[in-house]
């Protein structure tokens, strides 16, 4: 098997890129990364040289080209199981599927208000109320998890499901967006990883500015 192959946009703001990339490192699988930065101003035309739909992330890997985040992470499960990036038990991992989707087609409301942002200084942002109501409906979900498994992860040990949700704890952090006891411990938990710490000293470091990202 070919070690894969992960295309990603620019690491401060890409939060689809940030998923399947955290995931990966957190668990270990070996794979090479090639970093796309954006280009607002063509509209990230050069997307489509690697991608059938002009976005990132994509994963090539044995001859399959992914295009979408949670299909990769869904992918990578199967190719590698023995990580268990899904929890073992059944019911567990039902769980992990359906708030994994919540996250992937939900909380709109969050995603353009605060986009990913690892440069940005920590700073209380004032948000509308269906902002505030995106933040309590995921911290709803992660202080579910987290009784139900015991912690320090959403189901235990890390899975995709913290990997869905690590832009998230990026947009909590940075905006100042919830200070529950039980949320917080989640985000220190998750900003103490070290591939979670290897992905923000990249980010810090990139030379690009996506000046509408930066609220």
């Amino acid at each position: 098997m070919t070690v894969p192959h992960l295309i990603i946009g620019n690491k401060n703001y890409s939060s689809w890129s940030f998923r399947p990339w955290l995931a990966m490192s957190a668990v270990g699988i070996e794979f090479e990364e090639t970093v796309s930065p954006f280009d607002e101003a063509n509209h990230n035309r050069h997307f489509l040289e690697f991608s059938p739909t002009g976005r990132v992330p994509v994963l090539q890997h044995d001859g399959l080209v992914l295009w979408e985040s949670l299909a990769i992470m869904e992918y990578l499960a199967e190719a590698f199981p023995d990580v268990c990036l899904w929890p073992e038990n059944s019911a567990a991992r039902a769980r992990a599927r359906v708030i994994c989707n919540e996250m992937h087609a939900g909380f709109g409301a969050l995603r353009a208000s605060c986009p990913m942002n690892m440069r940005r200084p920590v700073d209380a942002l004032e948000v509308n109320s269906a902002v505030r109501g995106d933040v309590q409906r995921i911290a709803a979900i992660w202080e579910s998890a987290l009784d139900e498994s015991g912690g320090p992860f959403l189901f235990g040990q890390f899975s995709n499901a913290d990997a869905m949700y690590a832009p998230v704890v990026n947009r909590f952090h940075v905006y100042e967006l919830c200070n529950d006891c039980a949320v917080r411990s989640y985000m220190d938990t998750m900003m103490a990883l070290r591939s979670w710490k290897a992905w923000e000293t990249a980010a810090r470091q990139e030379p690009w500015v996506v000046e509408e990202e930066e609220v």
